[in-house]
C-alpha cells in the first residue's frame, strides 16, 4: 500500500516536476498504403545523464470512434505525468474509427492487426529508446481497444509480456449492427464462425498459464460487464492467472481514466519484476 501511494503521489506531481515529450507522428502503413497518426509519449531524459536511457514500452488502444489525439486530450489526459512517474514510453496507437484491430478477411484495406503488431512496433523500436524485449513491452486499451489489446496479445505472445482491458468488448457478437464490425468481418448472418473466432473469449483457449500477465477491469454499471464476467470465468476454469476487477462505474472516460492509472501501475510492476 505504501508503494502504491508513493507512485500515485509521484504521478500527481509529475506534471509540475517533469516535461514528458509528446511526438505526433504519421506512421506509414505499408500494408494499408496510408499514413496513420500516432502519439509517442517519452519520459524526460535527465540533463545530467551521461548515457542514453532505454525504456519499456506500453501500447494504448482507443475505443470505438476514438483516435490517438482524442485519447490524450479527453479520455486519459494525465498520460504524460504517468510516463514520467513510471519511466515508460507510452504509444497511443490509432485503430481508425472502428477497425476493431483486425486484419479483415473481407476487406484488404483493413489491416490494423498487422499495423499495430508489426509496422508500429518496428517503427517504435527503430526511432525511440525502447528496450526491445517482450518482457518490457505491454499493451492495453478500453472498450474496442480493450478487446484489441487482449486479442492482439493472445495472438502475438512473442511481442507482449502483459496485456490489459478496461470495459473491453471482449465478445462483441451481441452488437451485430451499428459498430462497423461487419465492415471487417462481413455480415453476421453467414459469417458466424468468423465473428466468434475474432473475439477475445474465443482466443483465450490458446493461452497457457503465465504466458501473459493479464489485468481485466469493468464497471458494475457497464453494459459490457457480463461478457467480462464470462471471460473471467473462462480464465479461471482454464487456471490462467489474472487480475480481475469490478468497481462502481459506467462506460465513460471517467472510469477509463481512473482504471488506466491502475493498469499502468500493474504493468509497471510487471516490468520491474520481469
Amino acid at each position: 500500500m505504501k508503494r502504491l501511494l508513493f507512485i500515485l503521489t509521484a504521478i500527481f506531481f509529475a506534471d509540475a516536476a517533469f516535461a514528458a515529450k509528446v511526438d505526433t507522428v504519421k506512421v506509414y502503413s505499408e500494408s494499408m498504403k496510408k499514413d496513420i497518426t500516432c502519439l509517442f509519449i517519452c519520459p524526460e531524459q535527465a540533463k545530467q545523464q551521461k548515457e542514453k536511457k532505454y525504456y519499456p514500452t506500453v501500447y494504448l488502444l482507443h475505443g470505438y470512434t476514438g483516435d490517438a489525439r482524442r485519447t490524450l486530450k479527453l479520455d486519459i489526459p494525465d498520460l504524460k505525468a504517468q510516463a514520467d512517474a513510471l519511466q515508460m514510453i507510452i504509444v497511443l496507437a490509432d485503430g481508425g474509427y472502428g477497425s476493431w484491430y483486425f486484419d479483415s478477411p473481407v476487406d484488404e484495406n483493413i489491416r490494423y492487426e498487422r499495423f499495430i503488431t508489426k509496422e508500429l512496433v518496428q517503427f517504435t523500436d527503430k526511432n525511440y529508446p525502447t528496450i526491445v524485449d517482450r518482457t518490457k513491452r505491454a499493451i492495453y486499451g478500453w472498450s474496442m481497444g480493450g478487446h484489441g489489446a487482449l486479442y492482439l496479445a493472445m495472438r502475438h505472445k512473442e511481442l507482449y509480456g502483459a496485456a490489459g482491458s478496461i470495459c473491453g468488448a471482449v465478445d462483441f457478437r451481441a452488437a451485430t449492427k451499428g459498430y462497423d464490425i461487419e465492415k471487417s468481418l462481413g455480415d453476421y448472418a453467414g459469417n458466424e464462425k468468423s465473428w466468434e473466432e475474432h473475439t477475445v473469449n474465443y482466443n483465450v483457449a490458446t493461452l497457457k498459464n503465465q504466458e501473459l500477465k493479464l489485468i481485466i477491469d469493468c464497471g458494475l454499471q457497464d453494459p459490457l460487464l457480463e461478457v467480462n464476467r464470462t471471460l473471467h470465468k473462462k480464465l479461471t476454469d482454464l487456471k490462467i492467472d489474472h487480475d480481475y476487477i469490478e468497481r462502481p462505474g459506467v462506460h465513460d472516460n471517467t472510469y477509463w481514466s481512473k482504471a488506466s492509472a491502475f493498469q499502468l501501475l500493474f504493468i509497471h510492476n510487471y516490468f520491474s519484476q520481469s
